[in-house]
């Protein structure tokens, strides 16, 4: 447990649909910011009665903002028009108000007992975090908030060793990493000291980028509850929001009652990100990391970077688990167990079938071992001809032109490795049309959200059976559990986690 506040902000343009949202949040929040500046401007007058009214049961959990837009606010605001909003406010119905540094001096003449001054930077350019603290630090707020946006991870890296300067100053700092490069900020703060954390009332409702709806905040990550000794782990990868592994692995840890958190890590650049956050000898942070899953595009530049890697990931050439234990980084790979399990469990013997395996990636690669150790026959297909060459060379197996007219019909199984159909950008995408995929005996797409992809659906269309990625997360996810924990993995409850994030 740690003694900090899951502050819930809250922006709506009416009064009515403000207090709905405070409602439905009060549930999840120690603080409930109110976004003043989302509001349209008839509506502010509304609201400050309401909160006045004696029957308010939030009296006292409430922090105002008036935020002018070039400071991340909503709309435009002039100084006058600031000035007459926080001269309304009311000690006994507010915990405090946040305010903006040029305004920080207006707010000791008022009635706001806990006052935040706040820094936002936007832009990504790598602010001076620490002179901007020592400027915030001289005015009369009670607490100091920064927010900068993270463009890579180890943008962080500075303002959260504000951290330690606060405390030893006896501060209470609040530091933001806005972004999803800069999760990992509103996750471990307050087990680190941060006073608050704040979060969205929920997915969709984000008030500035990053943020992390509350109930996800508070039963997923468990916010409330990591502290200093909390056991980190986390999905490296280079974009780490369609990820649903943290609702698989929180769901894991708290199932087994672990004093373990499992958070994205969007990482771009992964060289820093191993030097400067992870490495003993040359980090700078100490955030407890025990392990990591691994995925799209480090599975294999990740590997120069660890100690040791079992004997299936040196075969495959590709890792997707490391462990950290005793300062040593040890790689696996969970992939092939993880493929191969589901599609034995629907097409039986795989000895002597043809596959053609699409992709050329730390995916495909196993596939492909998983598939020769079962004695399949397999003919690779990507879309990077020398990079499938290479592939092809190393594991002796011929290689194909992924072209638009090419049918797939003289294949046992066919199996997508790439991203392509994965929610976002490569939504719309497929490896073929229903038409190319006639004659095939068995489709599976290793991407899990959507549960449906667009190649699955044109599978269906053929009549081909299917096999979807969420069945090879979990059964890969499993294992990764008893590495980190060598104890049993909570499948059940892994499965559920992942399904409820899916809304299945």
């Amino acid at each position: 447990m740690n003694s900090g506040k899951v502050c819930v902000s809250i922006c709506d343009r009416t009064s009515d649909g403000l207090f709905e949202k405070i409602e439905a949040s009060s549930k999840w929040a120690d603080l409930l910011e109110i976004r003043f500046d989302c509001l349209d401007p008839e509506e502010i007058a509304k609201v400050i009665d309401r909160v006045e009214t004696p029957q308010q049961p939030h009296s006292g959990s409430l922090l105002a903002t008036f935020r002018p837009q070039e400071q991340g606010g909503q709309r435009h605001l002039t100084t006058d028009d600031r000035r007459r909003f926080w001269s309304q406010g009311r000690e006994r119905s507010y915990w405090g108000g946040d305010f903006e540094e040029d305004f920080i001096e207006e707010s000791a003449h008022s009635r706001w007992s806990n006052r935040i001054v706040s820094h936002h930077d936007f832009f990504g350019s790598a602010p001076n975090v620490e002179s901007i603290y020592e400027r915030l630090r001289s005015t009369p707020a009670t607490h100091i908030k920064i927010a900068i946006q993270a463009n890579l991870i180890t943008d962080a890296i500075p303002l959260w060793n504000l951290l330690q300067t606060a405390k030893a100053a006896g501060k209470h700092l609040i530091p933001v990493a806005m972004g999803e490069a800069g999760k990992w900020t509103r996750i471990l703060g307050l087990a680190h000291g941060a006073f608050l954390t704040f979060a969205a009332p929920a997915a969709g409702a984000e008030t500035a980028p990053g943020q992390i709806s509350a109930a996800d905040m508070t039963n997923v990550f468990r916010v409330k509850h990591l502290d200093r000794q909390t056991e980190v782990f986390g999905i490296v990868a280079g974009d780490s929001t369609y990820s649903v592994s943290p609702w698989m692995h929180n769901a894991a840890f708290t199932a087994a009652d672990m004093n373990r958190v499992f958070i994205p890590l969007q990482v771009s650049d992964l060289d820093e990100f191993m030097s400067r956050m992870v490495k003993p000898e040359t980090r700078e942070v100490d955030l407890n990391f025990r392990g990591f899953s691994v995925t799209n595009p480090h599975k294999q530049a990740v590997i120069k970077h660890l100690d040791g890697i079992d004997e299936t990931a040196e075969k495959i050439g590709a890792v997707n688990t490391v462990k950290i234990e005793d300062g040593k980084l040890l790689g696996y790979n969970t992939d092939a167990p993880g493929f191969i399990l589901p599609l034995q469990a629907q097409f039986g013997s795989l000895s002597g079938i043809n596959v053609s395996v699409v992709g050329a990636g730390g995916a495909a690669r196993a596939c492909i071992y998983a598939l020769q150790q079962e004695n399949a026959n397999v003919t690779l297909f990507a879309r990077d001809p020398a990079k499938a060459e290479a592939l092809g060379d190393e594991f002796k197996i011929p290689v194909a032109t992924l072209a638009p007219e090419r049918s797939f019909g003289a294949a046992d199984v066919l199996i997508n490795t790439t991203p392509l159909g994965t929610s976002g950008d490569y939504e719309n995408d497929s490896i073929a049309t229903a038409e190319q995929l006639r004659g095939v005996k068995l489709v599976y797409d290793l991407v899990y959200n959507p549960t449906e992809t667009l190649l699955i659906r044109n599978a269906k269309a053929a009549g081909v059976p299917t096999i979807g990625g969420l069945e090879m997360l979990i059964s890969q996810g499993a294992r990764q559990f008893e590495i980190w924990t060598g104890e049993k993995a909570p499948i059940d409850e892994m499965a559920a986690g992942v399904k409820k994030k899916l809304g299945l």
